[in-house]
């Protein structure tokens, strides 16, 4: 099984109750696939870098995983086939992405307690 994070943004016009489902959507997809969700972080509203289908601002999420490589495909086609997402990006994480991921996850962990 490999690392990947995927980062994908939400059209900023969903309720929190769309949003929601929209990502346990995504969370489903994966688990179905047998792949080991990591980590999930809501990263909220933000601006865009530039306007996409005339929108300015979207909801970012990120979800961490270990998975087979055959699931990316899978989930990427959901993503293409969903109206509600914006844009994606699927990465296979390398070790030192790993150990730098679990450290950042420790210190936002720390920070919060």
């Amino acid at each position: 099984m490999n690392h990947y994070e995927t980062v994908f943004i939400l059209t900023p016009v969903l309720s929190d109750v769309q949003m929601k489902e929209a990502v346990d959507k995504f969370k489903d997809v994966l688990v179905k696939a047998n792949a080991e969700i990591v980590n999930e972080e809501n990263w909220g509203l933000r601006k865009l870098a530039y306007p996409i289908d005339k929108k300015s601002t979207g909801f970012y999420q990120l979800i961490e995983f270990k998975a087979e490589p055959e699931v990316i495909n899978n989930l990427e086609t959901q993503f293409r086939r969903d109206e509600r997402i914006i844009r994606f990006l699927t990465v296979k994480m390398e070790k030192y992405a790993v150990e730098y991921a679990e450290k950042r996850r420790n210190k936002n962990k720390n920070a919060e307690a």
